[in-house]
């Protein structure tokens, strides 16, 4: 039994040997960027320091980008900014290295990767958008940015209509004010010439008054002379 137990151990370190050697050390050759998935489109999560040490977990087989761990993270590096040491120099990893460095060639799945490595980032909430591909997330976004201008537009045309509409009422109703005050002018005026021509008429009716009241008066004898023989002066 014991030798039974033994060779079951020894069996699953030869199964899980080939996973431990599908790893190679690389250097990063300039601040690089480490991104959510294999092309610069997609959102980056760290900045790998030129020099910096990281763990080349696989590479696409059409694409020149491989899956690197770097102090804990997990992102994707463009292999032309990763070297690693083939036969005692640093090479560039790329396809033709692979197999060499022991690095394994692997797919690339959104959903996957990032739910294993991106829940708690904010760009998470997109990812149904971002499985379709960068090309897509982004016709998409600029789609979604036309329609918000659009959308701007519009509303800014309505505003502009309602300032428009708010304008000719203001103007409408300060043209209402303006002919309200001018007929009030124009009354006030009428107002003013009706109780001048009435004030007149009094005036020349007092005027011929007192000229008929003078031409009623009798002359007093004692403003004139009697002259001899005048009957009036006998009385």
């Amino acid at each position: 039994m014991k030798n039974l137990f033994v060779k079951i151990a020894a069996a699953g370190l030869l199964m899980l040997a080939p996973a431990i050697a599908e790893a190679a050390e690389g250097y990063s050759t300039a601040n690089v960027n480490m991104r959510a998935g294999p092309s610069t489109r997609y959102p980056a999560v760290a900045v790998i320091p030129a020099g910096s040490s990281v763990e080349i977990r696989g590479c696409l087989s059409d694409l020149n980008w491989c899956d690197v761990e770097f102090y804990g993270g997990r992102g994707w590096v463009s292999g032309q900014y990763v070297q690693a040491l083939y036969q005692q120099r640093r090479v560039y990893v790329g396809p033709q290295y692979y197999r060499p460095l022991g690095i394994p060639m692997i797919r690339f799945s959104v959903d996957n990767y990032w739910d294993r490595y991106y829940r708690n980032r904010d760009f998470y909430r997109e990812r149904d958008r971002w499985s379709r591909g960068p090309d897509y997330y982004y016709r998409d976004r600029d789609n979604r940015d036309r329609d918000r201008d659009r959308d701007n537009r519009d509303r800014d045309r309505n505003w502009r209509e309602r300032d428009r509409d708010r304008d000719g009422r203001d103007r409408d109703r300060d043209r209402d004010r303006d002919r309200d005050r001018d007929w009030r002018d124009d009354n006030q005026r009428g107002d003013r010439q009706r109780g001048d021509r009435q004030r007149g008429d009094r005036q020349r009716g007092d005027r011929q008054g007192d000229d008929r009241r003078g031409d009623d008066r009798r002359p007093d004898r004692r403003d004139f002379d009697c002259r001899p023989g005048d009957p009036s002066c006998d009385e």
